[in-house]
């Protein structure tokens, strides 16, 4: 492009895109990466400048961009149709990929409810708990979550999270809903157990009005990837059985290898009543989430159509048929191509390459989960930095110029590298991101 083109996308960016989750004030005097292209764990901006993308485009791109198969995935459903609208009807990527879904998902979720992003998944989860035991004749308004957590952006999903930034404009328009405190907070303190005591107190008291447990698959992602003892949300859930309680797991964020695993429920040994999928599930090409589900609760949906017991839920796009294309292709992909067996010791590499980030002076700590991790910025370890000083954005902004592509979480510098991503890219962006953090924190 010539230079006049350059800048005028620059400009029309500025002046009439409104960016999510960004203050647009600064975004007019600072502006941001222009993307045009990618190719595997790369993408390249409108002047040709390449960078690692080692946030997976907000997590979630799995096999690197521009993968081949996908692309030809989509194209050949693009040359059959677009769309067509499953409200009463049906396509054939949605069927094929509702029956994938649930076998390379938990025994018991049998059923499939599309969506296109994973706010909309957990609002659906939401939904379906409270209309199901409405079904059965049973009041149930309340929900339980924990502080710190993140559903997304749909008043239903704001409700059951509690990330104050985010929601506390909101709270006026929010359903009543019971906030535990974060997990997190009582691991770091080994008393996980009195967080448990609090739970099932409150069970005891409110177990008949409330429809579900809310929680985020084994850690608070939108939090600083906040990871929890391991066999927490095992406790929970089980704890929910015992009480007649639904459990509602999100595994937006952490779905497809992130952790390790598949899903992260399968490291916990559990079946949730209802699990959100979202982010990974096209590979990162397409909007598309779904809300997988138990027969016992679809059961219950079920009847003559002037009792009026179905689902009054759906949107012009649900189970969009190159959505849904492409995300059978990406699971094959999975399959084909031993990602989680050769995931492994990637793992292992990075667990090993955040050690050497406890050496630096304003880095509080590390945290990992899987393929995820973590890298908590503060003056010293006991006191954060202020907000204006925008320490993570600094860094971030540091990165860039290096080739490396992140985006932080407040002061966490977050890592959700592409699961295709090589170890010399790996080196890369960790030894970019140790030098950011450094040269960042102490000329400060």
């Amino acid at each position: 492009m010539k230079i006049e083109s350059l800048m005028f996308l620059e400009s029309t960016d500025r002046t009439y895109f409104w960016h999510p989750f960004t203050q647009m004030k600064v975004y007019e005097e600072e502006g941001g990466i222009i993307f045009e292209r990618g190719e595997g764990v790369y993408l390249y901006d409108i002047y040709g400048n390449k960078y690692i993308d080692a946030i997976s485009s907000l997590w979630c791109n799995i096999h690197g961009h521009n993968h081949p198969k996908l692309n030809e995935a989509l194209i050949n459903q693009l040359n059959k149709v677009a769309h067509t609208t499953t409200l009463g009807n049906s396509n054939v990527p949605a069927i094929m990929l509702s029956k994938k879904l649930v076998d390379i998902t938990p025994s018991c979720l049998q059923r499939v409810f599309y969506s296109e992003d994973g706010a909309e998944a957990m609002e659906i989860a939401i939904k379906l708990s409270y209309h199901y035991f409405k079904n059965l004749g049973q009041e149930r308004p309340y929900f339980i979550s924990f502080e710190g957590a993140y559903h997304g952006d749909t008043i239903g999903s704001v409700s059951v999270g509690s990330v104050s930034l985010f929601h506390d404009t909101y709270k006026p328009l929010l359903f009543k809903t019971y906030k535990l405190p974060s997990p997190y907070i009582f691991s770091k303190s080994h008393h996980v157990q009195d967080l448990l005591d609090m739970l099932e107190k409150l069970l005891k008291d409110i177990h008949d009005k409330t429809s579900a447990i809310v929680m985020e698959s084994g850690m608070q992602a939108a939090s600083g990837f906040l990871v929890y003892p391991k066999g927490f949300m095992k406790s929970v859930y089980e704890m929910a059985k015992h009480y007649g309680v639904l459990f509602i797991a999100d595994e937006v964020a952490t779905g497809f290898g992130r952790t390790g695993s598949m899903f992260y429920v399968e490291q916990e040994g559990i079946c949730p009543d209802f699990m959100a999928l979202g982010k990974g599930i096209t590979g990162g090409y397409m909007p598309l989430a779904a809300t997988l589900t138990t027969k016992a609760i679809y059961d219950a949906f079920l009847g003559e159509y002037e009792e009026l017991k179905h689902f009054f839920h759906g949107h012009t796009y649900t189970g969009n048929n190159l959505a849904c294309a492409v995300a059978l292709k990406n699971i094959e992909i999975f399959e084909e191509e031993n990602v989680l067996g050769l995931l492994k010791e990637k793992i292992n590499y990075l667990e090993k390459r955040l050690k050497e980030f406890e050496s630096l002076k304003h880095v509080k700590e590390t945290r990992q989960l899987g393929f995820m991790a973590a890298v908590e910025l503060a003056k010293d370890k006991k006191e954060p930095y202020e907000i204006k000083q925008r320490i993570g954005f600094k860094v971030a902004n540091y990165a860039k110029k290096k080739g490396v592509f992140l985006r932080p979480l407040g002061n966490n510098m977050t890592l959700v590298m592409p699961l295709s991503i090589g170890f010399e890219e790996m080196d890369k962006v960790l030894d970019v991101l140790y030098e950011s953090i450094k040269a960042v924190t102490e000329e400060l």
